[in-house]
């Protein structure tokens, strides 16, 4: 069986939940899903490939054509490496750039030193979501790249939202982790054992 998913025009996360649908509704086979930009070929990637499909892409003009083949099993290396605190994942969103209300730049300060205490305690988060002004904590330039970085290191997945890095412009700017979608936002806090909003 196959299925073209034409998410052309679509904004995040229509893609992935059109890939999810198609998905659903078979067994096994292949779907295609059509797409114009990086962000959604990204998403649609990372979902495909978290579900344990196989995944071919190719390009034509400004749209990705995007293969992916149901029932035939593809554990990803991120997958593989992802820790798991003893009662179960531990995921952060983080929504702003700074911490707390009040002065920016008290908040520029709190938000690294919370960073690194993030870096040194035990357990580390399995996910932290970045959104809104909180996507410009990773790209380039930001404060706490480094002690992003190192828990990136670390297997902590940093996801930011590809939609809010479009509005800042700041797409190309990503300096760690991968970009995400509202789907994966929403079944990453709904499936944490603990889930932390700031």
């Amino acid at each position: 069986m196959s299925i073209d998913v034409d998410a052309r025009g679509l904004a995040c996360p229509q893609p992935v939940i059109g890939v999810k649908k198609a998905l659903d509704s078979i067994a096994e086979g292949t779907i295609t899903a059509i797409v114009d930009n990086s962000v959604a070929k990204e998403n649609v990637i990372k979902f495909a490939t978290a579900n344990n499909c196989g995944v071919s892409v190719s390009q034509q003009g400004n749209h990705y054509y995007i293969k992916i083949t149901k029932g035939k099993a593809v554990p990803t290396e991120q997958t593989l490496n992802q820790p798991q605190t003893a009662n179960g994942k531990l995921v952060y969103l983080i929504s702003q750039d700074t911490l707390g209300h009040g002065s920016a730049e008290l908040g520029g300060v709190l938000m690294k030193s919370f960073m690194f205490t993030l870096l040194e305690r035990d357990p580390r988060p399995d996910v932290i979501m970045f959104i809104n002004a909180g996507v410009k904590l990773t790209v380039e330039g930001s404060p706490v790249l480094e002690h992003l970085s190192q828990l990136s290191s670390h297997g902590t997945q940093v996801l930011s939202c590809g939609t809010c890095l479009d509005f800042y412009g700041l797409k190309d700017k990503l300096a760690v982790g991968s970009v995400t979608n509202m789907f994966t936002i929403v079944d990453e806090l709904s499936s944490a054992a603990k889930a932390v909003t700031l």
